[in-house]
């Protein structure tokens, strides 16, 4: 497609920091991972940071060391990637879901309140509820804390949108809110290591249980051992975990495009300035920023305002991708995925998420969009759904 959605940005400095490590005595364990854990965890504001080859892989262990296991039920937003979800469930635990605010398309907190009364009432409560920065805009996370604080639930946050974003004038990872704070490295995220993710967290124990489980749950501190060590060489594995370790190589380029973040951050919201403003007099609905909250904007989604114009959402989502526009949706809900479909949701239950599912598409957000680039896209929507005269030719001399 001529218009990504969205698209990594690789500069020389980045492709400097990884020859580097190939030049190097590691390219799988060695002294990048820490630099580029200390380098986060810095910016955030918190005490460890754990990194990973995927969110995914962050998200599985930060449920593992939050004890989650069969019996356990762990509710997440309704409108995510299924990762949010699978998470609980490679660790044996139930899920469900809650409804979006029809605003942000967080998680609703009004939604989650009434659900955690229900749970309460029937003695089912969660033990985790994920909530989830969509398109990096922070959910209420002040809200969520409190309702934890009385019905006795962690939260790991699914930041995967939403590094480089801030809530409440703090950065998004700081756990000021939460248990554990997940981000997503992959490439069409704010920054990348080609594939990876992080755990952050401010609890020492959860820290050490989360860098265990991602180096298949062995330890070489003599502190955890069953016994003394055999010699130098020796290890133990004390759980099991897995191999969910980020190389060194993938490291260098973390630690490269950290140093870009705000850069990155800041070109996406001048680029979602600029939609506000072409988008204005057409008939969608542009993205609502709460008052407490930066986002990272790594997406830009509009809904389609459908009793006002001529063609259906998919007509207008195939119409540009036929035109090289690379629009996606983000996301299908993860009720309505044939495996949870299996185990009994009624999409009744999810009103704003249907409403948001029937109207909503991510349209090309990236550090590298280009002014033309973003007045094409405008314009072939605009020419869609009955606005033609947003980009008038100009006068033609006779």
């Amino acid at each position: 497609m001529n218009i990504p959605y969205g698209r990594q940005e690789i500069t020389p400095a980045d492709i400097d920091a990884v020859v580097e490590v190939l030049h190097s005595d590691f390219l799988t364990q060695g002294p990048m991972v820490p630099r580029f854990e200390q380098s986060v965890a810095l910016y955030c504001g918190t005490k460890y940071a754990i990194a990973v080859n995927s969110a995914t892989s962050a998200l599985h262990i930060a449920c593992l060391a939050l004890d989650v296991g069969p019996g356990d039920l762990v509710w997440t937003s309704s409108i995510t990637f299924v990762a949010s979800a699978n998470c609980a469930r490679y660790c044996g635990a139930d899920v469900d879901f809650v409804d979006i605010d029809s605003r942000t398309y967080n998680m609703s907190v009004a939604s989650l309140t009434e659900k955690l009364v229900r749970a309460a009432a029937a003695g089912r409560l969660p033990k985790v509820v994920i909530p989830v920065h969509l398109c990096g805009q922070p959910c209420e996370m002040e809200a969520i804390h409190s309702l934890s604080q009385r019905y006795g639930f962690h939260i790991i946050e699914d930041a995967s949108h939403a590094i480089g974003g801030r809530y409440q004038g703090e950065p998004i990872g700081n756990g000021r809110y939460s248990d554990i704070t997940v981000f997503s490295f992959h490439p069409v995220k704010i920054i990348t290591t080609g594939e990876g993710g992080m755990a952050l967290t401010n609890d020492p124990e959860l820290a050490k249980r989360m860098a265990c489980l991602r180096s298949h749950g062995i330890t070489r501190d003599t502190a955890e051992m069953t016994q003394p060590p055999d010699g130098p060489w020796y290890y133990q594995q004390v759980e099991l975990g897995f191999n969910y370790r980020m190389t060194d190589l993938q490291a260098a380029l973390g630690l490269s495009q950290r140093q870009r973040l705000d850069e990155y951050v800041a070109k996406r919201h001048v680029i979602a300035a600029r939609y506000d403003e072409l988008l204005k007099d057409l008939p969608v609905t542009t993205p609502w920023q709460h008052a407490d909250s930066y986002s990272g904007f790594h997406l830009y989604v509009i809904r389609l305002q459908l009793n006002d114009i001529k063609i259906s959402h998919q007509e207008v989502f195939e119409c540009l991708r036929a035109a090289g526009i690379g629009v996606n949706l983000h996301y299908i809900p993860v009720y309505r995925q044939p495996y949870y479909a299996r185990l009994g949701f009624n999409q009744a239950d999810f009103t704003q998420a249907e409403n948001y599912y029937a109207e909503a598409i991510s349209l090309p957000m990236y550090p590298g969009l280009r002014e033309e680039q973003q007045s094409e896209v405008v314009q072939r929507l605009s020419a869609l759904i009955g606005h033609q005269t947003l980009f008038p030719k100009r006068e033609t001399l006779t």
